[in-house]
């Protein structure tokens, strides 16, 4: 059962009106690979989801049984279906009840599916959109280069933040802070100018095409740019909370992050980052799952102390820089979609 009016759950975060523009769109919930037949749990906008997978397919939905209210995170799986630990009753395909033990030979009213919720698997990823807008559906955001031939496709584990979606995004998208958070990793401390960047409004948000000296091999990596080499990385913003960085290596080399911030509440995010690379492909993958969270862990004191804790959307609330120009687009941007100054409650 697919609820059509859904309101913002109990204990909600997010101001009523904010909550409904983030249902309508998509976002990430959990890994692919991370989803089995057993009853997973997810939060997404405050809203305890249960995610299975049968015959293939994906289901998310309410993490609450019809019947009697418990959650089906504490159940188990069959070879058809969640089973709820309380009655035992099953819930299959779509979410849809088609069990129950106690009555095995009554019809099973529709009151007893699951309030089931829109699903889309794509880049390793499972997305959710809790309530679609019929009138004008929510693109799903796209990733650079992850089918194209020649590229390998990575996706790091779920990475947890104490801290506003808004706000972890915005960190991804500015470049003014190499050299003084992720200098363990990659950047250089006395490379510090910004040089001039112009952010190109898009249908979904905004594109940056952004050259600097820094470099993105690995600060105590043997390989390294040429001298003089200037490094193009290509910022795409899907508003609200889904960015994607191409960085353009020497040569043809390419790699492409995903910053996907799932919103769990207003001050707790859970991120994902797909990956796509068509070089050093004989590089173990936990090798890169530990580099890219060594960098996110190197952006979460900043994220998780920052006052307010909301991101203000009126530019008159914070001081700004010249090097601030994708964090202005990406507020101006949350603006136009309507969203409140503040964000949360």
């Amino acid at each position: 059962m697919t609820m059509n009016t859904p309101t913002p759950p109990a204990h909600c975060t997010f101001e009523p009106d904010d909550w409904l523009r983030l249902a309508r769109q998509w976002h990430p919930v959990a890994r692919s690979c991370d989803i089995t037949g057993a009853p997973g749990k997810a939060v997404l906008l405050d809203e305890q989801l249960v995610v299975y997978r049968i015959n293939g397919s994906v289901v998310v939905a309410r993490d609450v049984c019809p019947h009697r209210g418990v959650p089906l995170t504490l159940g188990f799986h069959d070879e058809e279906g969640v089973v709820c630990p309380y009655h035992g009753l099953r819930f299959g395909e779509n979410g849809r009840c088609n069990r129950i033990p106690s009555s095995p030979g009554q019809p099973i009213p529709a009151k007893l599916n699951l309030i089931s919720y829109q699903v889309e698997e794509r880049y390793g990823l499972i997305w959710v959109c809790i309530a679609p807008d019929p009138e004008n559906p929510a693109p799903l955001p796209t990733m650079p280069h992850w089918d194209d031939a020649g590229f390998q496709q990575i996706n790091c584990p779920g990475f947890d933040v104490d801290g506003f979606a808004g706000r972890q995004v915005e960190g991804f998208l500015d470049v003014a802070h190499f050299a003084w958070v992720h200098t363990e990793t990659f950047a250089d401390p006395n490379n510090q100018v910004v040089p001039a960047y112009n952010p190109i409004e898009t249908d979904t948000g905004f594109a940056v095409d952004y050259w600097s000296s820094v470099s993105n091999f690995a600060a105590d990596s043997p390989q390294q740019a040429p001298e003089g080499f200037e490094w193009l990385r290509h910022f795409e913003m899907h508003l609200p909370f889904t960015a994607t960085l191409t960085i353009h290596f020497p040569g043809e080399s390419r790699l492409v992050i995903m910053n996907a911030a799932s919103p769990v509440s207003a001050r707790k995010t859970r991120m994902f980052a797909p990956i796509a690379r068509n070089f050093d492909l004989q590089v173990p993958v936990e090798d890169v799952h530990a580099f890219n969270l060594r960098v996110f862990e190197e952006d979460r004191l900043m994220v998780e102390t920052q006052k307010p804790e909301r991101l203000p959307l009126d530019l008159a609330l914070e001081a700004h820089i010249p090097a601030d120009r994708s964090s202005i687009a990406y507020r101006r941007g949350l603006k136009r979609m309507g969203f409140g100054e503040f964000f949360l409650v």
